[in-house]
């Protein structure tokens, strides 16, 4: 029977779980009778830690005699709590994931019950390897993980507890890794990672993620696209803003990393950052790239936030030009200094998430309004369904997922472009 591999949270998370597959079937998972699920936890959320611990007991009463496997950041952060679980068969940490020998741990393999919970300190954790990938399935885009971890401690966040201090991939790794999956035929990749912008000062000649950029279109002349997941705009070098500027294989799409949109929040989160940066940044990057298109992360309801500090997160949505809005009802996790500050009534935190959503779909319908009568070239993700270069969802009569095509932008439902199925042109 063949790995089952259940991914939660962020797109590294998706990308390691190719690799966690491929290693799980050389350690010969596969050949187990009853077959292995590995669940890949996001912990950047109580709600996502939540829904892993309901999926596991779901799994385990679908598959009774499944070997069940719990990793990822919530594994790491969380070990005992799983381990506890009746459900669970074997808890890895966030590197222990990544090796073959890890998965050989399950009593299938001769090992006993004191060793159900394989997790290291991820904080001794120098480097990060370059795994390589040729596929990432079910993808229309390949995920290409360039960093990992994060050196930063935002009060709110547990996540470099689960993935441990920053640490880059070697520049040649990453290129050799692109080529790879453009040879296999992919023509958009997404360069991945916790704290993407803080990419280079461990490596030799201390890089930084603008020269990654610039070398990977350069290395990679057949790369038909190059995506950017969430960045730190703080962080952002001379570099990426040339890139960002002249080079128009770079997707004009920067998810930002804002939480907030207030200056006194933004000091107790410990950003490192002020309403104004972000505000500024974003004014210059359009001036750089018209086409540009913003999303962000913001979180609503954080502790001790007014009415006041909040109508500062809803403005900045207008101010910085933001389209794809993530928002985030604050949830305390435990272990965070934020957990233990005086927390915002819950009823407030559900008004003001539900406040925040408005604006960002007022923004996104904006945004599709301004596409109608252009031409777009199109990823095309499943039948029906792509995304534009400016990662705005559009509908399209027909393509193979994979390839790009242009299209003639009708009009919208809201949702997604509508596009003329008679303006049919392979890109």
């Amino acid at each position: 029977m063949a790995v089952d591999v259940v991914t939660f949270g962020c797109r590294l998370n998706t990308y390691e779980s190719e690799v966690m597959k491929r290693e799980a079937d050389a350690a010969g998972l596969g050949a187990l009778k009853d077959g292995a699920i590995i669940f890949n936890t996001c912990a950047v959320t109580s709600e996502a830690v939540r829904q892993a611990r309901q999926a596991i007991r779901k799994a385990r009463r679908d598959n009774p005699e499944a070997r069940i496997i719990v990793t990822g950041c919530a594994a790491q952060t969380e070990a005992d709590d799983f381990a506890a679980m009746e459900e669970v068969d074997l808890v890895l940490g966030n590197e222990e994931k990544l090796k073959s020998n890890s998965y050989r741990m399950l009593p299938d393999f001769g090992v006993n019950q004191f060793e159900k919970v394989r997790v290291n300190d991820i904080m001794e954790v120098r480097e990060t390897a370059s795994h390589m990938v040729d596929a990432i399935e079910g993808r229309a885009r390949a995920f290409v993980q360039v960093q990992n971890g994060c050196d930063h401690r935002c009060t709110f966040c547990i996540i470099p507890y689960g993935r441990g201090n920053s640490r880059s991939v070697p520049m040649g790794g990453v290129v050799d890794q692109v080529k790879r999956l453009v040879g296999n035929g992919y023509r958009e990749v997404v360069l991945t990672g916790v704290d993407m912008t803080s990419y280079g000062p461990d490596l030799p000649g201390s890089l930084r993620l603008g020269k990654l950029v610039k070398t990977v279109l350069k290395e990679v002349p057949d790369l038909e696209r190059l995506r950017l997941s969430s960045i730190d705009s703080i962080e952002t070098d001379e570099d990426l803003m040339e890139a960002i500027a002249n080079e128009h294989r770079l997707m004009p799409h920067l998810h930002l990393s804002l939480q907030s949109g207030d200056n006194m929040i933004l000091k107790r989160m410990k950003r490192r950052h002020l309403r104004e940066d972000s505000i500024e940044f974003c004014h210059a990057v359009r001036a750089l790239r018209p086409d540009i298109v913003f999303g962000a992360d913001i979180i609503a309801g954080f502790p001790t936030e007014t009415d006041e500090m909040f109508e500062n997160s809803i403005g900045i949505v207008e101010e910085c030009g933001l389209t794809h809005l993530h928002v985030f009802p604050f949830s305390p996790r435990k272990g965070t200094p934020a957990a233990r500050m005086p927390q915002v009534d819950r009823r407030a935190v559900k008004e003001r998430a539900a406040r925040l959503r408005a604006a960002g779909d007022r923004a996104y319908a904006n945004h599709l309004d301004t596409l109608v009568g252009t031409r777009q070239k199109i990823l095309v993700e499943r039948e029906g369904i792509g995304r534009t270069a400016g990662f705005t969802l559009a509908g399209i009569d027909t393509g193979v997922a994979g390839t790009i095509v242009e299209r003639l932008v009708t009009g919208h439902d809201g949702d997604k472009l509508l596009t003329a199925a008679q303006d049919l042109r392979a890109a």
